[in-house]
C-alpha cells in the first residue's frame, strides 16, 4: 500500500520542524521521514531519531546506488537527502509520510510524488524576523548565520511553486492552519 506524502519546506528558522512535530502529535497515521545528512549532530540530536548521520563517503555511496529518493548539497560540503527505505517503511505500516525538508528537496519530492503529495511552504512575515529567530538559536557562528539568511532570501522566492503556504507569524495560528490543510488533503 502506498500512502500519501506531505512535504513541509521552509527557509531555516521559519518553524517548519515545530509545525511538523505538532502535526505528528495530532495525526496518528502521519509518520515522520527521517532524513539523512552529513552534518554533525547538534546537542540533543540522535542518529535514527532526528537524522541518519552519515559520513560523506557513505552518503555519496548511497547516491551512486540509488538509495536516495532525493538529495541536495544544502550548504557547501553538507548533504541532506531522503532514503527510499524510509518512505517504504512508513507506507508498508499503512501510514502517510510527512517530510521536513529544505526548499529544493521539497520541490524534488513534489515532482516525484505528483498528485500523491501535498507540498506546503512555511514562511515568516519578513526576512528580518527570520534573522532574529536564527540568531536567537545561538547554534551557529555569525558567518554561518549570514549564509543561512542569504539562502533564505532565495528560498522565499520559491513559495509560488508549492501547493499551500502557511505564514508563521503566530505559531498557534500556523499550526491550526497546517492541521486544516493536512486534514483536507488526507480526506481528498
Amino acid at each position: 500500500m502506498e500512502g500519501k506524502a506531505i512535504i513541509f519546506s521552509a527557509p531555516s528558522g521559519a518553524g517548519k520542524t515545530t509545525i511538523v512535530n505538532k502535526l505528528l502529535e495530532k495525526f496518528a497515521n502521519l509518520k515522520f521521514s527521517i532524513s539523512a545528512t552529513t552534518r554533525k549532530p547538534r546537542p540533543n540530536e540522535s542518529h535514527g531519531k532526528d537524522y541518519y548521520f552519515l559520513d560523506k563517503e557513505d552518503f555519496e555511496s548511497r547516491i551512486n546506488t540509488g538509495e536516495l529518493l532525493e538529495w541536495e548539497e544544502v550548504y557547501e560540503g553538507t548533504f541532506y537527502g531522503t532514503l527510499n527505505k524510509e518512505v517504504e517503511r512508513i507506507w508498508s505500516e499503512g501510514n502517510h509520510v510527512v517530510f521536513d525538508v529544505d526548499v529544493k528537496g521539497g520541490l524534488k519530492l513534489k515532482k516525484k510524488f505528483g498528485d500523491q503529495a501535498l507540498a506546503v511552504f512555511v514562511k515568516v512575515p519578513s526576512i528580518d524576523i527570520l534573522a532574529e529567530r536564527l540568531s536567537s538559536r545561538s547554534t551557529e557562528s555569525e558567518e554561518a548565520l549570514k549564509i543561512r539568511i542569504g539562502k533564505a532570501a532565495l528560498e522565499m522566492q520559491e513559495e509560488k511553486n508549492f501547493d499551500q503556504v502557511v505564514v508563521n507569524e503566530s505559531l498557534d495560528q500556523a499550526v491550526v492552519e497546517a492541521e486544516r490543510i493536512v486534514l483536507n488533503f488526507l480526506a481528498s
